[in-house]
């Protein structure tokens, strides 16, 4: 018998779940998922943001209702062991951990590129590692330090918006119909946009950590991911209007073009200011829920033992944060930045499927959604995935094949536990 894990504490509220999901969110799709998505949709960007956003919703109606009923950490990872089997739980936790790292990496390499291209891995390391030395000290002042960055983002997209929208700018070619319409295209960039509103599973992962999570998570998410759909749609049609969908999808940097082709260039240091700032507000929560689900995995022995310990004064799981930020490191030596954009998108897509899967199990007196919501939502999921750069779907199935063999080796590990 293993001996028991101590529970983690119960320190956030609705507010702090809110800013939490909003720091990851928005920290990687504004400054991160714009330029690609846009090269794979062309005039069509808005099109692909709404089935993005559609697919979101859903899987953020389903994650809400799951997440109520329990209240642990881990996510689909736990949903899909209580709903539909181990090995199903077993793949969504597979999927996030490793398509999330690969997140972290990618926003440590926008940190890193935004403040110092000449040295832009060495300042991702050293983002990682300070981010990960803030978790180790607790959640709350985690949460304390990302409304902080969210605050100082949101201002700064204020800035774009305005400058974007009321600048002097070239007519955007196509933006709303004028163009040919290429199906697979807009759904490829609905997949890479999805990586910017993957966001939201932060807050199902701290179902341990929040106080009364069957009130405060499904109120939370819904927030975060409509007031997240709001500034998207803002900022994209300015950067449309300043740039057109071609200079949109060439610049390595789309919202400092856009306001310097609006003439107000002077807003460009502050742009790269707020981008930096942004992707550390999503480093910080990424590396936050990743190791919550590492933990989980650990506890629930589909990752090593000695990953699920709770530090005796912090109460945070101090190991599986470390082993996080080790990974991370490690990727951000090696890691492409539009590589690892696809290939998290795969995996969090699969996750999301299992998760609506999950949900569609749910019963009327379990806080069952409509039957629509979880079957849209699969079905999406499944496609945005298929639709993605073929190294990237590639890839992410080698990973849940190696992600089978995993779970088959601990099966005896398991049983004896």
């Amino acid at each position: 018998m293993t001996a028991a894990v101590p529970p983690l504490a119960r320190r956030l509220g609705t507010r702090d779940a809110v800013v939490i999901g909003l720091g990851a969110m928005i920290g990687a799709g504004v400054f991160a998922a714009f330029a690609p998505a846009t090269a794979a949709a062309g005039g069509w960007l808005l099109a692909a943001l709404a089935i993005a956003a559609v697919v979101a919703y859903c899987n953020a109606m389903s994650s809400a209702r799951l997440a109520a009923r329990y209240p642990e950490s881990g996510g689909t990872y736990v949903y899909g062991r209580q709903r539909l089997g181990d090995l199903w739980g077993h793949l969504a936790g597979w999927g996030f951990v490793v398509g999330k790292t690969a997140s972290c990496a990618a926003m440590a390499l926008t940190v890193g590129s935004y403040l110092a291209p000449a040295y832009a891995r060495p300042v991702a390391v050293a983002a990682v590692v300070a981010l990960t030395v803030l978790n180790l000290f607790g959640v709350h002042r985690s949460a304390w330090a990302t409304r902080v960055i969210v605050t100082v983002v949101l201002t700064v997209l204020a800035a774009v918006v305005v400058v974007g929208l009321l600048g002097g700018a070239r007519p955007v070619v196509g933006a709303t119909g004028g163009g040919p319409v290429d199906g697979w295209g807009v759904l490829q960039g609905a997949g890479l946009l999805f990586f910017a509103f993957a966001g939201y599973a932060r807050i199902a992962t701290l179902g341990e950590e929040v106080r009364d999570p069957q009130r405060t998570i499904p109120r939370a998410i819904p927030i975060a991911l409509g007031i997240t759909l709001a500034v998207y749609a803002l900022v994209a049609v300015a950067a449309l209007r300043a740039l057109g969908p071609a200079g949109l999808a060439d610049t390595p940097a789309p919202l400092a073009a856009a306001v310097s082709q609006a003439g107000a260039g002077w807003l460009t240091p502050v742009v790269r200011i707020g981008a930096a700032t942004a992707a550390l507000g999503a480093l910080l929560a990424l590396i936050l829920g990743v190791s919550r689900t590492v933990f989980a995995m650990s506890r629930g022995r589909h990752l090593p033992a000695g990953l699920d310990a709770v530090h005796p004064r912090r109460q945070v799981p101090h190991r599986a944060e470390i082993a996080v930020g080790v990974a991370v490191v490690a990727l951000v030596c090696v890691a492409d930045l539009r590589e690892a954009i696809g290939f998290s998108s795969f995996g969090v897509l699969i996750y999301y499927a299992v998760a609506n899967a999950a949900a569609s199990t749910l019963h009327r007196d379990e806080g069952a959604l409509p039957r629509a919501v979880p079957l849209v939502g699969i079905v999406g999921c499944l496609l945005l995935a298929a639709t993605l750069p073929g190294a990237a779907v590639l890839t992410g199935l080698a990973v849940f094949a190696v992600g089978v063999v995993v779970w088959w080796a601990g099966r005896g590990v398991r049983a004896r536990g």
